[in-house]
């Protein structure tokens, strides 16, 4: 199940369960999509995979017991720890493969 993060790990911009805006890499990496365009250009600073739209959980039980209300989005904050320029590099020597 995913964690499901309240926020970009970048510009920290708030990414509620509901929002069409956050996309994860395959370890659940959470940034908003203007960061993943401007800043990131699809490479995850942690892991050097691309990025997908994070699904959206509903809200409300269609099967019983499996919901937002059954398992709860995470309101743990994750700021990235690095910087633009190690950002750059880093994105650079992907891309470079």
């Amino acid at each position: 199940m995913l964690e499901l993060k309240p926020n970009c790990e970048w510009c920290d911009k708030d990414l509620p369960p509901e929002s069409e805006d956050a996309f994860i890499c395959t370890y659940e990496c959470t940034f908003c999509q203007d960061c993943v365009e401007t800043v990131l250009l699809n490479v995850c600073p942690n892991c050097g995979g691309g990025f997908s739209a994070r699904p959206i959980r509903p809200a409300t039980a269609f099967r019983p017991g499996v919901s937002l209300q059954h398992q709860p989005a995470s309101n743990k904050r994750v700021v990235s720890p690095y910087s633009i320029d190690e950002i750059r590099a880093f994105r650079q020597s992907v891309l470079a493969k």
